[in-house]
């Protein structure tokens, strides 16, 4: 192998040469917006069992740490709706599901 094939691509190198990857990588990102824009909406003890999960042509999904998180984020919702269209976010649906546990 010479020397050229052995060197490894970094990441940013790979995300935009591949178009799958590209959008993968600004699909992170919209998601990760879209999670700091509702943050400063959301109550200290919620914040840390929520994160942001994927975004897709059928909307956006907020992952939950269980059950009774998912419940309380349900209900913020409209809070949420309203706080992404004041920032400039497309509206989409939000989901919420709970996060699996590994």
């Amino acid at each position: 192998m010479s020397a050229k094939a052995q060197q490894a691509l970094p990441l940013s190198d790979a995300l935009h040469a591949s178009k799958p990857l590209a959008l993968l990588a600004e699909r992170v990102r919209e998601s990760k917006r879209r999670f700091d824009c509702i943050a400063p909406v959301l109550p200290a003890g919620l914040a840390a069992g929520a994160q942001p999960g994927p975004v897709d042509v059928h909307g956006w999904t907020l992952l939950a740490a269980n059950a009774a998180v998912a419940a309380k984020l349900r209900q913020l919702v409209p809070l949420f709706e309203e706080r992404l269209l004041l920032q400039g976010c497309p509206a989409l649906p939000i989901r919420i599901k709970v996060r699996p546990r590994t």
